[in-house]
C-alpha cells in the first residue's frame, strides 16, 4: 500500500490500515519536510480551522479543545495520532511523485519520485506498489490562485498570497488591502487588524458568515460531569453532524429564512448602527450554502470592523495603481500591502502524471464509484472530502470502505480491483463531479472539466451528503458487479 500525503487524510488512512488491515505493509510519501499538509504549509497570521474539531478531528481520537482550533493546535493533534500509533516509521518525507504507471501485466503501480535530502540534494526514487491511496488533498500547495488584474506591474507595494506568507512581512504602520472574503480573509483580517495601521477587506460580492461562540455547551457540560473523553467526542460529534445537516436542508427548503438567521448573527456581532453595512457587505446574491459558509468564532472579524480597525468594501477592481487599487466605482484604496486571499488552484490527483498500460489517464473521462474509485483505474482510491461538512468525516468513511475492500480482495485471492460499468449502467446519464447549481465556488468552476463524472444512481454517485453516506458506505455491496476482481 502506498499512501500519498501525510496530512489529515493520509494519517487517518494509515491508522485505519493498522487497525483493520494489519497484514498490509504500507508507506506514506510526503513532499513536505514534515507532516500536516495544509496545517504545515499555511503559515499566515491566525490560521485556524473552518470546521469544528469534533467533526474535523478523527472519529477514533477525541478532541478535547475548543470547536475552532488554530493551525498549531491541529498539528499537535495530528502529531499525537502519529506518535500514539507508531505511524512515524512509515512516513518518508521530502518525496515528490512525478509519475504513476499502472501495468496490467505486472499488476502493480510503478512510481517515479524525487527525494530531496535535508541539505537540498535531489535523488530519483523508483517504487512499486500494489495499491495507491491518494490522500494529497485537492489543491496545489506550491501556489495559490491569483487573478491577473490590470496595472499590477506598476504597483509599488508588496503583493502576498496567504498560501505563501513571507516570514519577513512587516505590518506595523502599513495600510493593508485583503482581496477576497472567504474563510482565509475572515481568519487573516482579525489576526492582523491590531498589527497594521488599517486593513480593508475588498470583495467583489458578499459572503455568508456564521458568527458563533468558540465553545460547545454540550461538550462543556459533559466534561464537567467527567464523562469519558471518547464518549464526549462521539456524542458531540453526532449532535454537530445532526445540527449541520438540518441547517443545510433548511438552506435548500427555506433559503430566505436561513439567510435571515445568518444575517441576524452578523447584526448581533456588529451591534447597533451597522444595518446598512450588513445589507451592503454581508448579504450575498446566492442562497446559503451554494458556496461555503465561513465561521467567525467569537465574532472576531466583526469586532475589528466595529472598532474601526478594519473595513469592508464591495466593489470590483478597475486597475492597480502605483500606490493602491482603483475601483470601478472610481474610488481608490491606498495600500502598502495587498493580500490576495483569492483562493487556490485545484490539483487533480496531486498533479501526478498517470498512465494506465502506457496510455495517459484522462481523469475527466472516468466515472466515479462512490466518489472514491474510478472506472478504468485499477487499485487506486482518492480521498475527497465534503464541501458542506468536515473533510475528515468523509476521510474516515472512505478509509473504512477501502479497508473492507482490501479484506474482500484477500478473501477472493484477488490482486486487482477496478470499477466497471455494468451493461445497464452504460446508458445512464452522466453528470459533473459536483452539481454546479448546488455548489459553485470559483476554484471548482475553474477546473470542473478536469474532474471525473458521476452517474445518476448508486454506486456511481458523488453524493457529498454525510447523512446518506454514513448509512450506505459501511454496508456497501462489494459484489454487485460494479467491481471487477482479478
Amino acid at each position: 500500500m502506498l499512501i500519498v500525503g501525510a496530512g489529515i487524510s493520509g494519517i487517518g488512512a494509515a491508522w485505519h490500515l493498522q487497525h483493520h488491515c494489519a497484514s498490509k505493509s504500507f508507506v506514506v510519501l510526503e513532499s513536505q519536510a514534515d507532516f500536516g499538509g495544509t496545517w504545515r504549509t499555511h503559515r499566515y497570521p491566525g490560521v485556524r480551522s473552518d470546521s469544528d474539531l469534533f467533526t474535523f478531528g478523527y472519529g477514533f481520537k477525541p478532541w478535547t479543545g475548543p470547536p475552532i482550533a488554530s493551525g498549531a493546535e491541529i498539528l499537535k493533534y495530528l502529531g499525537e495520532v502519529i506518535s500514539e500509533n507508531g505511524i512515524a516509521p512509515h512516513i518518508r518525507y521530502r518525496h515528490t511523485i512525478q509519475a504513476a504507471d499502472w501495468s496490467s501485466e505486472a499488476r502493480c503501480w510503478h512510481i517515479s519520485a524525487t527525494r530531496v535530502s535535508a541539505d537540498g540534494e535531489s535523488q530519483s526514487v523508483e517504487i512499486t506498489a500494489n495499491f495507491l491511496w491518494m490522500c494529497q488533498g485537492y489543491y496545489r500547495h506550491s501556489e495559490g490562485y491569483v487573478p491577473e488584474w490590470r496595472g499590477m506591474d506598476q504597483y509599488q507595494g508588496r503583493v502576498v498570497h496567504p498560501q505563501s506568507w513571507p516570514a519577513d512581512l512587516e505590518l506595523a504602520g502599513k495600510k493593508v488591502v485583503v482581496i477576497g472574503s472567504g474563510a482565509t480573509a475572515a481568519t487573516l483580517i482579525p489576526a492582523i487588524a491590531g498589527q497594521c495601521e488599517h486593513v480593508t477587506m475588498l470583495q467583489r460580492s458578499p459572503t455568508f458568515f456564521n458568527s458563533v461562540r468558540n465553545a460547545n455547551a454540550l461538550a462543556d457540560t459533559l466534561r464537567q460531569l467527567d464523562i469519558p473523553a471518547e464518549w464526549t467526542h462521539e456524542i458531540v460529534r453526532r449532535k454537530v453532524v445532526f445540527d449541520q445537516a438540518a441547517f443545510t436542508r433548511r438552506c435548500v427548503a427555506e433559503p430566505e429564512a436561513a439567510r435571515q438567521d445568518l444575517l441576524a448573527g452578523v447584526r448581533t456581532a456588529l451591534g447597533p448602527g451597522f444595518d446598512d453595512v450588513v445589507e451592503r457587505h454581508f448579504n450575498p446574491r446566492y442562497r446559503p450554502w451554494q458556496q461555503r459558509i465561513a465561521y467567525v468564532p467569537d465574532g472576531d472579524l466583526f469586532n475589528s470592523v466595529r472598532e474601526g480597525k478594519a473595513a469592508v468594501v464591495t466593489d470590483e477592481i478597475e486597475t492597480f495603481t502605483k500606490k493602491g487599487i482603483q475601483l470601478k466605482s472610481g474610488s481608490v484604496l491606498e495600500a502598502d500591502i495587498v493580500v490576495t486571499a483569492t483562493g487556490f488552484k485545484l490539483s487533480v490527483l496531486g498533479d501526478i502524471r498517470f498512465n494506465v498500460d502506457g496510455q495517459p489517464l484522462n481523469f475527466g473521462d472516468t466515472v466515479t464509484w462512490r466518489g472514491t474509485m474510478f472506472t478504468g483505474l485499477p487499485n487506486m482510491a482518492w480521498v475527497f472530502g465534503y464541501f458542506r461538512a468536515s473533510w475528515t468525516l468523509r476521510a474516515d468513511l472512505v478509509s473504512a470502505l477501502i479497508c473492507r475492500l482490501l479484506n474482500r480482495m484477500d478473501v477472493l485471492h484477488a490482486r486487482v480491483v477496478v470499477p466497471v460499468l455494468r451493461p445497464h449502467d452504460q446508458s445512464m446519464a452522466l453528470k459533473p463531479w459536483v452539481d454546479p447549481e448546488n455548489f459553485n465556488p470559483g476554484y471548482l468552476a475553474r477546473s470542473l472539466a478536469l474532474l471525473p463524472r458521476q452517474g445518476s444512481r448508486a454506486p456511481w454517485l458523488n453524493d457529498q451528503d454525510y447523512s446518506i453516506e454514513k448509512i450506505e458506505m459501511p454496508v456497501a455491496d462489494l459484489d454487485d458487479g460494479t467491481l471487477a476482481y482479478q
